[in-house]
């Protein structure tokens, strides 16, 4: 940072030209950016509200410009009054982005010197709530809840970068991501594998706890494997970054696997069975990572409906039963292709 002096100072130290400024000089050397905020509220299916507007083709999520001397939480509260009609406060962060001057879609007369935006956590509106909002006379033309990865078709590239940015901060729990762009400075393994950018597979049938009926043909096996902390195992697939429960074979596990329940399709059931885990063997398919989550980040990457509440109820007994730990939220860990033992 520049040195300040006042015009009338005069000494005899010497300096390198252009070091020392007066406060006006500094004052007109700083760069000027726009500011906003914008709130990012998910359904209990998990997926986005955004909504239409009369000024533009592409959706956008709840919020718009800070006043002159407005806190940017304020103006989030403000936005969602005056567009939703929708009473609240959202004093948790979720990014803040800088957006560049030479951003496209500005018009040359706007002189856009570039943005900083604050996104902040809406959190989960159920249905009456949704029913509650009331849209004004103009500007807004309408809202609905998009699945995650059916942003980018919907929104600017830019907006849909830091509307996921921002969810995949939500589910990690660490704290406001930075952003440039709409990208994380500092990706975590959700950004890096692009966890959401496919829509997620829905299992929607309602939970039943216990095995799975003899006369109930199973679809198929999959397992909530705990690490010693509480934490299960979870799979990514590389390529779609769609998340996977294991299979009960997927790691060495103490003891045999128990049932858990099941959900019931058209073409049979997607049975689960619960297991403490001792260590991973070395990774034998590449095309997945492996992490650790807590049972509610598995349930917010997953599309399970109302219903996924009971599982996760299920799983915590099953982890209560094993002796194990609560997990704290965390951003979720992917461990390494050579397997670990605890």
């Amino acid at each position: 940072m520049p040195q300040l002096t006042d015009h009338g100072a005069t000494d005899d130290r010497e300096c390198a030209p252009g070091t020392w400024m007066t406060p006006e000089e500094y004052g007109a050397s700083r760069a000027a950016v726009w500011t906003a905020a914008v709130v990012l509220v998910t359904d209990t299916d998990g997926r986005i509200l955004v909504q239409s507007v009369d000024y533009r083709a592409d959706r956008l999520l709840p919020g718009g410009a800070i006043d002159a001397g407005e806190a940017p939480s304020a103006a989030a509260a403000r936005e969602l009054r005056e567009e939703l009609g929708v009473d609240g406060r959202y004093p948790r962060g979720l990014a803040v982005d800088w957006i560049p001057a030479d951003t496209p879609g500005f018009p040359p007369e706007m002189r856009f010197p570039g943005e900083i935006l604050h996104v902040y956590d809406g959190g989960t509106w159920t249905p009456d709530r949704i029913d509650a909002v009331r849209l004004p006379a103009q500007e807004i033309t309408g809202i609905h809840f998009a699945e995650p990865a059916d942003l980018p078709a919907l929104m600017d590239p830019g907006d849909a970068r830091r509307a996921l940015s921002a969810l995949r901060a939500r589910i990690n729990g660490c704290g406001a991501a930075l952003l440039e762009d709409g990208r994380p400075t500092a990706p975590t393994a959700l950004d890096r594998l692009g966890v959401l950018r496919t829509p997620r597979i829905p299992q929607r049938g309602a939970w039943h706890c216990g095995p799975v009926p003899a006369q109930v043909p199973v679809r198929d096996v999959s397992a909530w494997l705990f690490a010693p902390d509480g934490r299960v195992l979870l799979l990514i697939a590389r390529a779609t970054g769609a998340a996977h429960l294991p299979t009960p074979a997927a790691a060495a596990a103490a003891g045999c696997s128990v049932p858990l329940g099941y959900r019931y399709g058209t073409e049979g059931a997607h049975a689960r069975v619960a297991a403490r885990l001792t260590g991973l063997p070395p990774a034998a398919d590449p095309a997945y990572a492996r992490l650790l989550a807590t049972p509610e980040q598995v349930r917010e990457l997953s599309d399970w409906g109302r219903a996924g509440e009971d599982e996760v109820a299920a799983v915590h007994a099953a982890r209560a039963r094993l002796g194990l730990p609560a997990p704290a939220r965390t951003p979720l860990a992917e461990l390494p292709e050579e397997g670990v033992r605890w």
